[in-house]
């Protein structure tokens, strides 16, 4: 541990699996205490059991009503609040437009930017007042979808534009008393990322897909397969006092795509 962030209180949305719950590791590692905001109820139980006295909420982050609950129970806990972090997220499995029925796409549409755009809306607005008093620090996850073609479908790649456009929306606005960034992570080991109801891909986790961590590896320059507790140092340092002249901007811990020939 070396204290990157002592002192600082987080809420972390959508903290169950994946990137989300590396991040509350790596952040209670590195000093913060941390409140979670998290859909599924037994990944809240597996949160209560493993990290005792962690505020766990149970709710759907797409509801201003679970995000209220989550910052007040962040702000009751630790007298305040100084970083938000969203890592909601619902993958579409590569399904382009041709493969989509017209009859699904109002339905799919709805749910996808539901989850992957206005989660992080109403997760910002209930914070805002917490954030505005310490000066905090917003934290969003985009993708690597958000930059090139052909690492999702046509919802998902642009429901990840859209969170660029939060991100520079929001630190325009919110400037000077909060910083808001993000980080787009690349494919990533050991996801829970699942896809639409309303598509029938509920049931299909993106971390399930065969020879996956070979896959990932190959379609990068730097040929690693990168996992939640890589990505989790990203949100580290951009919730940090080493940051502090940034806002608006993106980090890519994604293997070198940038560079890719």
């Amino acid at each position: 541990m070396t204290g990157w962030l002592d002192g600082r209180r987080a809420l972390v949305v959508g903290a169950g699996s994946g990137i989300g719950r590396a991040v509350v590791d790596a952040f209670r590692a590195e000093g913060a205490r941390v409140a979670v905001l998290e859909r599924d109820p037994a990944k809240c139980d597996t949160l209560a059991a493993e990290i005792p006295g962690l505020p766990v909420v149970a709710g759907d982050a797409t509801t201003r009503a679970a995000n209220e609950e989550a910052v007040a129970a962040a702000v009751a806990a630790f007298g305040g609040l100084d970083v938000l972090v969203g890592c909601v997220g619902m993958f579409d499995f590569y399904r382009g437009l041709g493969e989509l029925d017209a009859e699904s796409i109002d339905d799919a549409f709805d749910e996808m930017f539901a989850v992957n755009v206005k989660s992080h809306l109403h997760a910002v607005k209930a914070a805002l007042p917490a954030l505005r008093t310490s000066r905090g620090s917003i934290i969003l996850t985009a993708s690597t979808s958000a930059y090139y073609p052909g690492r999702g479908g046509v919802l998902y790649v642009a429901s990840k534009f859209a969170v660029r456009g939060l991100v520079t929306a929001l630190a325009h606005e919110l400037a000077p008393n909060i910083r808001v960034n993000a980080v787009a992570p690349g494919g990533t080991l050991n996801t829970d990322l699942r896809g639409p109801v309303s598509l029938g891909l509920d049931s299909r986790r993106l971390g399930d897909v065969p020879n996956r961590e070979a896959e990932l590896a190959a379609r990068v320059p730097l040929r690693v397969a990168l996992s939640g507790d890589d990505h989790a140092w990203s949100y580290v340092f951009l919730a940090s006092e080493r940051s502090r002249g940034i806002t608006g901007d993106v980090i890519h811990p994604d293997g070198g795509v940038a560079v890719k020939a």
